[in-house]
């Protein structure tokens, strides 16, 4: 059997787990520090924190007993790469789009 393993990209496209995301880019926390942040209880925070951990993006601590969060640079490097492929892809159409030559051209 397969794992199911979320995509980043749809990881991120709900607004609780993206609000986490981005307080763990200013610095590693615990749960308990991520619930008092946001307007969800620390159940969810810690369902959220799951997902973000299954697509990749983030990873977990044991500190005493506590688990402490921070982005995974792995993920994010990957959520980097995509977007500049897609950069590139854009650039290299903009490029070609610039360099033809216009009806007016053609006259």
């Amino acid at each position: 059997m397969v794992a199911y393993q979320p995509d980043p990209w749809s990881a991120l496209g709900d607004p609780t787990r993206k609000a986490i995301f981005e307080l763990l880019a200013d610095r590693p926390r615990p749960v308990g520090e991520l619930a008092r942040e946001l307007p969800v209880s620390r159940p969810a925070v810690s369902q959220h924190l799951r997902v973000l951990k299954d697509a990749g993006l983030v990873m977990d601590l044991p500190v005493g007993t506590r688990r402490i969060y921070r982005i995974d640079p792995d993920g994010l490097a990957s959520l980097r790469a995509e977007l500049d492929r897609f950069w590139g892809k854009a650039l290299l159409a903009y490029k070609a789009a610039v360099e033809q030559p216009t009806e007016e051209e053609n006259a």
